[in-house]
């Protein structure tokens, strides 16, 4: 068995073996866990921490749901479950069974269907059935006449009109999406969830099956052409439902004659082609690292991902020419960036938004001129500007990089990931409002131009006041703690109020902005990420962010949650009590991280000696806040997520040490910043 994860333009990511044991006849997918049975009926199951069944359940067939497996007997036909599962009956012989999130339903030897569990109260549906597939509180079953019917999501969910009566060899699902291969025409179609139209087929022909060499009750026609080797795909045994007979085989291309070679051929084949992929990898594996290594010593180095399954992006074509001149030519990755933005458009998330021309831009900012640059963000640069009317904003430009074909493959995913970038601000901040998020006033899509134009944030990043001025103006342990405080309700905003919750992914000091009055802003949304749902506990996805920001569990075991921003927030936290940047030089000019470097000091109740000389030592009103600010930033970094506090606990710690800067001093304790998730 081999698994490949999807990145999110559709392409795959190479497969990664991760079973080694016998031949499988059977593998199922919940969400987050995936279940076999091998050929001696054993249950074998993979990412699934501390699942390790005691004995062999001797299935026969299973069902993988969200923390539990089910299962019939491969003697009685009875239900048994291992996991969270929902309570089954102990009685009774069933011929098929499926799992959803919460919910499990069975066919009976008489084709009676029966659920249990999290069904959302809705009644079962009448009739005889051969076949289920159930998805997050919602189900569609397969009469025996191979019709399909669809109920849950509190009565609203059902099979769309244009399917009605439409025969169907086989349904399954995932989460909100069902799809059915037809017998008409053996197409597949979707339904249930608004990126899939069921009146268009979505592959135009699919096989119900793996190939195989034998085929006790005769093989689908037509199969051959989808198989190697003479092997065909199966039809399903009368035994195993009490469905009408195979259906006629649609017009179908007339299999294409297999060419044959001996064993030694073959292996030796295999062999040749093995070692000339290995030495080719390895080429341009060096190649790419050398221009990676290349770009990453001029620039800091952000790590980037490919999305999550649910993104809708496309690769992009080169551009040549003038960077400071719009491209006519569209590329393919824009054509995908226009059809994000029309679904953006279609559910009035822009309708707030000024959509400014080109030409508008090019004039407040010079033609993009180098003396107006200001810093860089997620895909690209900022510049100050001057509208016709007077404001002065921040402009996000994305860079448009001219480059030869030896470096199409690293150019087309740095523009992949500007592309990603540049929707996710547009959409995020589109629909956010708080006064500690950096405002975005509008946007402007020209050909092959992208950019995005902000509020313009007067006193620049935090990340230049800490590092980059030898006398920064906010001298006071009060103001320091102001700006944290500022930072962390606009970050408790993404993770606590906004529907669906954000995770930002790149907290960090350079992202954080000061206005004329010093109130600080969260920045920069291009990595950014909808939350997990409310039957989730993480999102699965390779880590992504900036190195000396990044939360190494995040990293590790490339689960994020809203805690891998309070670990970022915490390494922020230090930057602003000692002064030093996240990664940084030690006495000796070997790299060092703030977190190795400043909590130690911390929990030997030594902050006095790490904090920020630039910042005359607190006064007797501010050293117990600093020292508690202290022991919270602590809390926010260690290694276990679940062991940090939430950003409501931190915004509340630090509202609390700012009013003792004010005050006489209060009694903190440790226990204060004790995390109570």
């Amino acid at each position: 068995m081999h698994c490949w994860r999807f990145s999110s333009n559709g392409s795959t990511i190479d497969f990664k073996r991760i079973y080694n044991g016998s031949a499988l006849n059977q593998l199922e997918a919940g969400n987050s866990q995936i279940c076999g049975l091998n050929v001696t009926n054993g249950l074998d199951c993979w990412q699934w921490r501390g699942f390790n069944p005691t004995q062999n359940p001797n299935f026969s067939t299973i069902a993988v749901g969200e923390g539990f497996v089910c299962g019939l007997s491969s003697e009685t036909g009875k239900i048994s479950c291992l996991g969270n599962a929902p309570q089954v009956p102990q009685e009774g012989n069933y011929s098929v069974i499926a799992a959803g999130f919460g919910h499990v339903c069975a066919i009976t030897l008489g084709n009676d269907l029966q659920c249990w569990g999290n069904t959302v109260g809705v009644n079962n549906p009448e009739g005889k059935f051969m076949g289920m597939a159930l998805g997050l509180n919602r189900s569609c079953a397969l009469r025996t006449n191979e019709t399909v019917v669809c109920w849950g999501h509190q009565n609203n969910f059902s099979l769309p009109m244009e399917l009605e009566g439409s025969q169907f060899i086989t349904i399954k699902a995932k989460r909100n999406v069902f799809c059915g291969v037809l017998k008409f025409n053996y197409t597949l179609s979707c339904w249930g969830d608004t990126s899939f139209n069921s009146s268009q087929m979505v592959f135009p022909e699919v096989m119900p099956g793996p190939c195989k060499n034998l085929c006790p009750c005769g093989s689908y026609d037509g199969s051959g052409s989808f198989c190697n080797n003479g092997e065909t795909i199966c039809q399903p045994c009368p035994s195993q439902t009490t469905s009408a007979p195979a259906p006629a085989p649609p017009p179908t291309p007339t299999p294409q004659p297999q060419k044959t070679s001996t064993g030694n051929d073959l292996n030796g084949k295999l062999i040749a082609f093995l070692v000339v992929g290995c030495v080719g990898c390895s080429c341009l594996l060096l190649v790419v690292g050398f221009f990676v290594f290349r770009y990453c010593k001029g620039k800091g180095c952000r790590v980037h991902d490919s999305g999550r399954l649910d993104d809708e992006t496309g690769p992009a074509a080169p551009q040549n020419g003038n960077s400071n001149q719009p491209q006519i030519s569209q590329s393919p990755a824009a054509a995908v960036l226009e059809k994000r933005l029309s679904q953006l458009t279609s559910i009035g998330n822009t309708g707030r938004l000024e959509e400014f021309s080109l030409e508008e831009l090019l004039q407040a900012t010079e033609n993009f001129s180098e003396d107006q640059k200001i810093g860089t963000g997620s895909f690209g640069s900022v510049y100050h500007g001057t509208l016709e009317d007077g404001r002065e904003v921040a402009i996000k430009r994305a860079e448009i990089t001219s480059t030869s074909s030896y470096a199409t493959i690293y150019y087309t995913r740095r523009q992949e990931d500007k592309d990603n970038a540049f929707v996710n601000e547009l959409e995020y901040l589109s629909r956010l409002h708080h006064k500690n998020l950096v405002r975005l006033l509008g946007f402007c899509e020209d050909f092959n131009e992208r950019v995005l134009v902000y509020e313009y944030m007067d006193n620049g990043t935090l990340h230049d006041h800490l590092h980059k001025l030898q006398n920064p103006p906010f001298m006071s342990w009060s103001v320091r703690l102001k700006i944290a405080l500022d930072a962390a309700r606009g970050i408790e905003y993404l993770h606590e109020y906004a529907v669906p919750t954000i995770i930002h992914r790149d907290i960090k000091s350079s992202n954080i902005l000061l206005d004329s009055n010093w109130n600080a802003k969260v920045s920069d949304f291009g990595l950014s990420l909808l939350g997990p749902g409310e039957d989730e506990s993480h999102i699965s996805l390779r880590a992504a962010g900036t190195v000396g920001y990044m939360d190494p569990e995040y990293y590790r075991l490339q689960q994020l949650t809203t805690k891998s921003d309070v670990y970022s927030f915490g390494v922020v936290l230090l930057e602003l009590l000692s002064g030093r940047k996240a990664i940084h030089m030690n006495e000796n000019g070997m790299p060092r991280n703030v977190v190795d470097f400043v909590v130690p000091y911390i929990m030997q109740d030594e902050i006095h000696r790490v904090l920020d000389p630039r910042v005359p030592p607190p006064t007797p009103f501010e050293i117990e806040a600093v020292a508690y600010v202290g022991y919270l930033a602590a809390d926010c970094v260690v290694t276990e997520g679940r062991d940090r506090p939430s950003m409501t606990e931190v915004v509340n710690s630090l509202d609390k040490a700012l009013a003792a800067c004010l005050l006489p001093p209060q009694p903190f304790s440790r226990s204060n910043t004790d995390s109570s998730t």
